[in-house]
């Protein structure tokens, strides 16, 4: 999970002074991924959620985005209202057992939802399912 500000006219220095925070990572307007890419036509400001133990249930991390506080939330508010930027929080969902019923389903608490609507965060969910094919030499029918 982290979350993302994406904007077009300012630069992630300006972003870190309006929400008075540094991002985990940023990239700039203008910088690009390969020497060959185009440049970059916006700039993101990332703020990753992490876990103690590594891979963690979105409801896991609520507590540590809700603690990032309500003054922050704030702040990206105020950066979405002004139409310089837009916030998200990003929810990457890796399934790897289909079987596994810890690996399913997202749950948001009321408390992470009202925090998301302070901030004018949009909500995006990016889903991974890692499933193994059975060997096509099992599936023929004789």
């Amino acid at each position: 999970m982290y979350l993302r500000v994406v904007s077009q006219a300012l630069q992630p220095e300006e972003i870190s002074k309006r929400l008075g925070a540094e991002p985990d990572e940023s990239t700039s307007i203008g910088s690009r991924k390969h020497p060959q890419s185009p440049p970059r036509s916006h700039a993101t400001w990332i703020r990753r959620v992490g876990a103690a133990e590594g891979c963690a249930r979105p409801e896991d991390l609520e507590p540590v985005v809700i603690g990032w506080g309500s003054d922050f939330a704030d702040a990206l508010g105020r950066l979405a209202d002004s139409g310089e930027a837009a916030v998200s929080l990003e929810i990457v969902q890796e399934i790897r057992d289909l079987d596994d019923p810890q690996q399913k389903g997202i749950f948001l608490g009321a408390d992470l939802v009202a925090w998301m609507g302070t901030a004018r965060a949009s909500l995006d969910i990016d889903q991974y399912i890692y499933h193994e094919c059975g060997d096509e030499s099992d599936s023929v029918v004789p």
